[in-house]
């Protein structure tokens, strides 16, 4: 059957670790009659988590797709991971939905992760349901967890099911939308009246839901207030314009162990739950500014590719997001980003890793293409080459890193084509050569994303990989100025090599890098060797005079030189340049400079004390805190590199997993005394290694 733009409706399920998203997609499955039973995910049978590595961990690493016919509807799902390790897989789930369900635990409320998570949806503006789980559970508070996501992020939520009781006491849920009540029956649930007992409940909550309902429509508002209500196709109709403005969030109450809430949570998104068509992409021009394109079925084809994945018997798998036209099986389309053509081949709807084809897929919809050649996650792939380009996936920047290096040598090659390929398939990891510490370091989001790809690659390979905390990328630079000359001559037949060249370096103001100035009068350096000596400066800053490492903020004046008529060349002068600024450089008070990180970090209010005294025995500036409500706090703080290098795995430790944090580079800041001493010692002890393998 094929589904038009008008039918389709793609969702991501999302929340902080535990909640019960996999269980949920369990059971939506079953209720569709997609699966003949929910497998609980101790397991190692659910739909969604199918890959070794979540069988075995048994939590979800990687974002699964799953659909399933409701009502002559189609329904994509999106399980997604709770860890902050693996937000870059939630992202493209959100990227490629235009719907949110937001689990909560009923016991807990909001938690770290769900405060991460509802910000980035508050960027896309991006409408969201709650579906508050785990009723069945002794703890359980249906409206204590609803008022703090109102009290914690500001937002209307209405309940559209409500719980009957909670604990031992949970019966089951009542509909206030369709007056109906469904308590557990076997693997489903079954519909009854609502009962007495809850009926001055049903009707208080409902009265709320068509009040939610009739703000922002000026008509349904008027009806509300002159008639004391709303009929249910009004409420409906309210909530289908309010959804749609993301002006109010839905509540659902349930459990996914038992299977309550289930079919209230479909017929809400089949009713009330708006189409794609309409909602917004963004696509970039030339230029670099952005321009908004609507979803739409009656505009050639353009798609976005959201995400990719290799499997052992499939081979490269493409999640495509189809945004205006129809993509069709055994079709070709231009490939906007690599500037080719891409033929597509059989295109699949998923079920997990279960791959069902399809002829084609309307805008709005998500499938699968296989072995695409050249297509990568965050290209544009669209029937006109003109086409702008959709913009790419704001995935946040990697806080963990760590030195890899095959134990055999010979066996670097390879590790580094499977890194690399693993970063196609996961924006959020980072794989490059340093250079500058000539390490291959591998960065991600924490300990456990970087250890499940590297244990991925030695099932893979067989290869054994080691692993080394990275060296710091430090600088070095000047306190004052310093003048120095330096002649270079050397005769050994024929041309010799003639050049003298007096320098001054400045110190520059942080952060400007470098500067050169020719300060050289009367021609006592030709204007053709001036280059030479700029090329020798820079050639002198790629390695400092402490320790190797790289010289920035400084200014160099060439003041004065000689030449010799038949002996002087670039060359000559370069390396009579290169000298002059090294010498210089030991009489200008040479400093080391280590990269200061800006560092946000997310806590438990118990443990607000034990991270800031830690965070200051890191030599870290606490910039400010936070409340965030519910318990937990956000840290402010700019911290040394150099302190942080195991913080993903120190943090977890401090916290019982719990904490979380976000770090970017900010600045250089000056080190000294013993700090400076222990790495420069270690920066020669390094020098020395290479030297002794080379």
């Amino acid at each position: 059957m094929g589904f038009s733009t008008d039918m389709v409706r793609t969702i991501a399920i999302a929340g902080h670790g535990q909640t019960g998203k996999t269980t949920l997609i369990e059971r939506l499955l079953l209720a569709a009659g997609v699966i003949q039973r929910a497998e609980a995910v101790e397991t190692g049978k659910t739909v969604s988590d199918f890959t070794p590595e979540e069988i075995e961990r048994k939590i979800s690493i990687y974002s699964s797709l799953a659909h399933l016919p409701w009502r002559n509807k189609l329904f994509n799902f999106w399980d997604t991971p709770g860890s902050s390790d693996f937000i870059g897989e939630v992202i493209c789930a959100f990227r490629a939905s235009e719907l949110a369900i937001m689990l909560l635990d009923a016991r807990a409320g909001v938690q770290i992760e769900t405060i991460k998570l509802w910000r980035n949806l508050d960027r896309r503006n991006k409408a969201r349901l709650l579906f508050i789980n785990h009723m069945d559970d002794e703890r359980a508070d249906f409206e204590a967890a609803v008022q703090d996501v109102h009290v914690q992020f500001k937002v209307e939520v209405c309940a559209v099911t409500i719980p009957m009781g909670s604990g031992k006491n949970y019966k089951g849920i009542i509909d206030v939308l369709h007056h109906k009540a469904y308590i557990p029956d076997g693997n489903t649930e079954k519909e009854i009246p609502v009962p007495p007992e809850f009926e001055e409940e049903y009707t208080r909550t409902r009265e709320i839901l068509a009040g939610a309902a009739a703000e922002g429509d000026e008509d349904l508002l008027v009806k509300f207030i002159d008639e004391a209500g709303l009929s249910d196709e009004d409420i409906v109709r309210g909530l289908q314009l309010a959804i749609k403005d993301n002006r109010i969030v839905p509540a659902f109450a349930g459990s996914g162990i038992d299977g309550t809430g289930i079919t209230s949570l479909l017929n809400f998104i089949d009713e009330i739950v708006p189409s794609p068509e309409g909602c917004l992409e963004v696509s970039v021009k030339p230029d670099g500014t952005e321009e908004t394109v609507k979803i739409d079925p009656s505009q050639p084809l353009s798609c976005f590719v959201v995400k990719t994945s290799n499997d052992q018997f499939s081979g490269k798998l493409s999640y495509i997001k189809v945004i205006t036209g129809t993509l069709s099986a055994d079709s070709e389309v231009f490939n906007i980003s690599e500037d080719r053509k891409e033929k597509i081949g059989k295109l699949y709807r998923t079920v997990g890793k279960k791959l069902i084809e399809t002829k084609e897929l309307c805008a709005g919809d998500i499938g699968l293409a296989v072995k695409l050649a050249s297509a990568k996650t965050n290209n544009t792939l669209a029937a006109n080459q003109s086409t702008l380009p959709f913009i790419k996936l704001r995935t946040p920047a990697p806080v963990y890193s760590m030195a890899v290096s095959a134990k055999d040598k010979k066996d670097d090659d390879k590790i580094s084509e499977l890194l690399l390929r693993a970063c196609e398939e996961d924006q959020t990891l980072s794989f490059v050569y340093n250079a500058e510490t000539k390490q291959n370091v591998l960065s991600g989001m924490g300990d456990l994303h970087i250890s499940i790809i590297l244990n991925r690659i030695k099932l893979q390979t067989k290869i054994e990989v080691q692993t080394s905390i990275p060296r710091i990328a430090y600088r070095e630079t000047i306190q004052r100025k310093a003048q120095s000359e330096y002649t270079h001559k050397k005769q050994s037949g024929g041309h010799g090599q003639y050049a003298r060249v007096v320098l001054s370096i400045a110190p520059l103001e942080r952060g400007e890098a470098y500067s050169f100035t020719n300060a050289v009068f009367g021609g006592a350096i030709s204007k053709g060797y001036i280059p030479g000596v700029e090329k020798g400066v820079k050639e002198a800053m790629e390695n400092g005079v402490l320790a190797g490492y790289p010289v920035v903020d400084v200014g160099a004046t060439v003041l004065d030189g000689k030449e010799h008529p038949v002996d002087s060349s670039e060359m000559a002068f370069k390396i009579a340049a290169r000298n002059a600024f090294k010498d210089a450089m030991r009489n200008a008070g040479p400093i080391l400079l280590e990269p200061i990180m800006s560092l946000t970090v997310f806590v438990d209010t118990n443990y607000l004390g034990d991270i800031m005294s830690d965070l200051s025995g890191r030599r870290g500036h606490i910039l400010g805190q936070s409340n965030l409500g519910n318990g937990i706090e956000e840290i402010r703080a700019q911290v040394p590199h150099q302190e942080l290098l195991k913080y993903a795995i120190d943090l977890r430790s401090m916290t019982s997993g719990t904490g979380s944090f976000e770090m970017v580079f900010d600045h250089y800041s000056p080190i000294s005394g013993k700090i400076a001493d222990d790495v420069i010692a270690a920066a020669k002890e390094f020098i020395k290694q290479q030297n002794e393998d080379d």
